[in-house]
């Protein structure tokens, strides 16, 4: 069982470290557990409570008849909340505390709700990429484990190839090709599987990579099977060295390409860039893009 320290609480749940002193006085909602040097300390039963009761609160709830609660009760009023809820936040809570509990029970119900109710992509780029970058920061500050990221990525990515798998291809020679690939050492594929899904469902043609892909590789593929677009995403160190030369040199080696380059490494960096490649600072941006060459092509098919 993992321990967390108040600030890892408030991290997680959003209540303030003051706030929870309070109701830990006054109500005595959870009660910190001490280790043999006296320090305070909360355990994961005491996180999934806040994480609850946070979502409770939020919801106009008063914290005093919150605490008069059963923990069955409490997980009644957090499901009756979910079904009537539009609020994104209520959802990546929940999947917090699914991601914790190893739920992929909770896990599944919580996004194939969601996607019932506004579709995939729009619970893609609302709650499953805003909770992401959420548990990245807490992995970061060790307020989660890599077994608890890894357990969720894995789900998420999941989800992302289902939805690859049922986008029907159509073999339209005159439209452009796409290039998606990570550059060596770069394992986290979920932003690029997700942008291969925005391509593809708007009819163009995708040669998807994948992760840690050398510059050798990338050259062999495209001698025989030639892109006008290139998109790789940066996110963790990477293990090629300098990352301004790997991106002029991505711009020198495929002139005739248009290099798109997105994550945080690369985002407000500041980096020379060669007249053939482009940052993309957002995902709504990166979409805007996509569907105005998709109305390009449509126009050009309906003019033909």
């Amino acid at each position: 069982m993992s321990t967390y320290t108040i600030k890892d609480l408030e991290h997680l749940t959003g209540i303030k470290a003051h706030t929870l002193r309070i109701w830990e006085q006054r109500y005595k909602i959870i009660i910190p557990k001490r280790s043999d040097t006296n320090i305070r300390y909360y355990n994961d039963d005491d996180l999934k409570l806040m994480l609850n009761v946070s979502l409770l609160n939020s919801h106009g709830i008063k914290i005093s008849k919150i605490a008069k609660l059963t923990q069955e009760q409490i997980r009644e009023e957090v499901f009756n909340v979910l079904n009537t809820s539009d609020n994104y936040s209520d959802q990546i809570t929940q999947l917090t505390t699914s991601m914790l509990n190893f739920d992929e029970f909770q896990f599944e119900k919580i996004i194939s709700s969601s996607i019932l109710k506004y579709s995939f992509e729009e619970s893609m780029i609302n709650i499953i990429l805003p909770f992401l970058t959420r548990i990245g920061f807490l992995w970061q500050i060790g307020a989660i484990s890599p077994a608890q990221e890894h357990f969720i990525s894995h789900l998420v990515r999941q989800k992302i190839i289902v939805a690859l798998d049922a986008i029907v291809l159509r073999d339209d020679k005159d439209k452009p090709r796409f290039t998606l690939f990570l550059p060596e050492g770069e394992l986290h594929e979920i932003t690029l599987l997700f942008a291969s899904y925005i391509i593809k469902s708007r009819g163009f043609k995708v040669t998807y990579l994948g992760q840690s892909l050398p510059m050798q590789e990338l050259k062999e593929v495209y001698k025989t099977t030639p892109s006008e677009y290139m998109l790789t995403v940066s996110t963790s160190l990477l293990k090629i060295g300098n990352l301004q030369d790997y991106i002029l040199q991505l711009g020198k080696e495929f002139p005739d390409t248009k290099i798109l380059l997105t994550g945080r490494q690369v985002i407000g960096m500041d980096y020379e860039l060669t007249e053939n490649a482009e940052l993309l600072p957002s995902l709504p941006g990166f979409i805007q893009m996509i569907e105005g060459l998709a109305q390009k092509y449509l126009l050009s098919d309906t003019n033909a």
